[in-house]
């Protein structure tokens, strides 16, 4: 029998939301035994989230939309 222990992986995905007034918001997928997550943490798969997106995205609006998103979740980073 094989045992291993790893750390439960919490699944974020962004998504462009809106019309006009768009906005970005976040679905997050979540392993049965995860109970808590740290700040720091969850910004981080913010912004791994955004960085997905940006890979998938050719609207320039909308790509300023997801970078200044990223600007925003890296500061809140590096302040946490």
């Amino acid at each position: 029998m094989n045992i291993s222990t790893s750390e439960p992986q919490l699944i974020c995905e962004a998504k462009i939301c809106g019309c006009g007034n768009n906005k970005i918001v976040y679905g997050f997928a979540e392993p049965v035994h995860s109970l808590c997550i740290d700040k720091k943490q969850l910004i981080l798969l913010q912004i791994r989230a955004c960085k997905n997106l940006l890979k998938h995205t050719i609207d320039n609006l909308e790509l300023g939309l997801i970078e200044k998103e990223m600007d925003e979740l890296n500061a809140l980073y590096q302040f946490h």
